[in-house]
């Protein structure tokens, strides 16, 4: 794989963002491999496809979790590699512990994941901007992130997969205002500044049930959704398996997993971050070549 650490100055965060980007270069060659010439390459290995100018790659915005960064999920789990296999790009912004909203305290990580970095990556790296091309994953609070983004900005993905996403943004509003007013939460001031007071919830950006709803009665096309949980995860599995029963009476197209005997962990997130790639989302495996190439 080809990884690039990139830093630059996001308008929508109000400062330097890292961001880490995976491109499946080991399938690749510069030159006409058909052709002899003098290589480190394995003798008799078949000719690789060649890197054509314009070419795109499908796109997996993979988002981190809770007290993570951008290059703790390529430490942790094995996501380089599956891309490999799979010929995808993955996009993995740093996000701190945002919840990937435009926060109660004025920084809008909303905007920046769905207007600023799709424009910035599709600009300046080779990612497809077609909605069929793009994918948006993340396991704990990045699967939240995932979910709530694919909501809210359902024209942008083809297949959200949120992996022990139980803390943050949910469609069961009610629930959702219980916890911003439980002593456990109160605790944990950063959830109250995020999302702000339970009485000012209902009807808000942060109100992913009314959104979802309202998507349906418009007839918005809204992409495939996995929800993923572990059976030792506790009120988190509890939670995603309730956004997953409600998405579906919705009228979405969802389907939850549950994984026997796995918890909050990343031996969970890891195992399903491959079985997304191997499996469940609909990649081509292939890159995408200029119509002026073929």
């Amino acid at each position: 794989m080809g990884v690039v650490r990139f830093n630059y100055r996001s308008q929508a965060v109000g400062g330097y963002v890292n961001i880490t980007i995976v491109y499946p270069t080991d399938f690749f060659s510069y030159y006409d491999m058909t052709k002899e010439r003098r290589h480190h390459t394995v003798p008799g290995q078949k000719p690789l496809p060649r890197y054509i100018p314009g070419m795109k790659f499908q796109t997996i915005y993979l988002i981190h979790g809770g007290g993570d960064d951008d290059s703790l999920t390529y430490r942790y789990t094995n996501a380089e590699y599956y891309a490999q296999r799979n010929n995808v790009m993955l996009v993995t912004p740093s996000i701190v512990n945002s919840f990937g909203v435009n926060t109660n305290y004025g920084v809008e990580y909303s905007t920046f994941l769905t207007e600023e970095l799709p424009v910035v990556i599709q600009t300046l790296f080779a990612s497809s901007p077609k909605r069929e091309d793009n994918f948006i994953m993340g396991y704990a609070m990045g699967g939240n992130v995932a979910l709530g983004t694919a909501i809210m900005r359902p024209e942008l993905y083809n297949t959200c997969i949120d992996i022990s996403g139980g803390i943050g943004l949910t469609l069961n509003t009610e629930k959702f205002k219980e916890e911003l007013e439980s002593e456990h939460f109160k605790g944990f001031p950063l959830y109250g500044s995020t999302f702000g007071k339970a009485d000012e919830l209902d009807g808000s950006r942060h109100d992913i049930r009314t959104i979802a709803q309202k998507n349906v009665d418009e007839g918005v096309e809204t992409p495939k959704f996995y929800l993923v949980a572990g059976s030792e995860e506790g009120f988190i599995g509890e939670r995603v398996k309730a956004d997953a029963d409600t998405l579906k009476a919705i009228g979405y197209d969802v389907t939850y997993i549950s994984v026997e005997g796995h918890r909050h962990d990343f031996e969970l997130w890891n195992d399903y971050i491959r079985i997304a790639l191997d499996e469940l989302l609909p990649l081509k495996r292939e890159p995408i070549y200029p119509e002026s190439s073929l």
